[in-house]
Parts: C-alpha cells; structure tokens; sequence
C-alpha cells in the first residue's frame, strides 16, 4: 500500500492534517531562515532601544515581534493529535457499525474502521510531534535572546 491509499483510507481528517502541515512547515522554515543569529539579534534590538523609555519594555515589545508565527505552530502542535483521536473515534465507530450490521462473521468489515482509526492516529503524531519540538526551540531561543538582550542593556546603560 502506498501513501497515497493511506492518505485516502484516513479520509477528510487526514486532508486537514497535511493542511496544517504544510502551514506549519512554511511558518518553521519562514522562522528559521528570518530569525538572526543570536549574536545579530541582541545588536539589532539593542539598536532600536530608545534610553529615554523602559528599556525591558522595549526589549519584551521586540521579542514579541520576532514571536509572530510561533502560536500557530503551537495550535498546530497542540490540535493534530486531537484531530487524530478524532480519526480514532470515527474509525473505531465505523468498525462497530460495520459489526452490527454484518455481525462478526467478517473480520474485513472490523479491519476496515481500525485501519482508519490507526491511519488517523499516526497522522496526527506525524504532524505534532515535529511542530511541538520546533515550537520549544523557538520559545528557547528567544528567551535566551532576551535575557542576554537585557543583560547587555543593563551593562551599556
């Protein structure tokens, strides 16, 4: 069996997870290629800081900034293996409706509806699993950039 006929097994929610797949990887790539290196970013924000207003609202106000895309990734992270339990749930329901309406004389009929709900599944921690550790990394970095971004004002001031 290839991907495609999994895909196709899996059905509409499978569809939506690669949806939100390829958003999610535009948005990881968009990230890893437009963040600085993290010597670059405390100069640049640094730059910006005006010494005349609070220079740790100014620093949190640009980490925000370079934070736009990551609460998407996080969703992404967060409602994929939902969306797979979900696949689960139908599968698992399409198999018992198969059962009650054939009786246990076909195992086929079961195997069909945990097929889905196992394809459903693995899609879902496919597309999770990979965007909660992008997420995290992110969410790492920029912390260390404003802590760092912080102490350097402290000792430029």
């Amino acid at each position: 069996m290839d991907l495609m006929e999994y895909v196709e097994k899996g059905g509409i929610i499978v569809y939506i997870l690669i949806a939100l797949n390829i958003v999610g990887f535009t948005i990881i790539i968009w990230k890893f290629l437009t963040l600085p290196r993290k010597e670059n970013i405390t100069q640049t924000i640094l730059s910006k800081l005006d010494l005349t207003k609070n220079i740790n609202a100014q620093i949190e106000y640009e980490i925000k900034r370079l934070e736009i895309g990551l609460n998407f990734i996080k969703n992404i992270a967060s409602v994929a293996p939902l969306l797979g339990l979900l696949g689960t749930v139908i599968g698992v329901l399409k198999a018992f409706e198969a059962i009650s309406e054939s009786g246990l004389g076909n195992p086929t009929i079961f195997s069909t509806g945990i097929s889905i709900a196992l394809i459903t599944t693995i899609a879902g921690l496919i597309v999770a699993i990979p965007h909660h550790i992008c997420y995290n990394y992110f969410i790492a970095l920029l912390d260390e950039l404003e802590i760092k971004a912080k102490n350097e004002a402290n000792t430029q001031l």
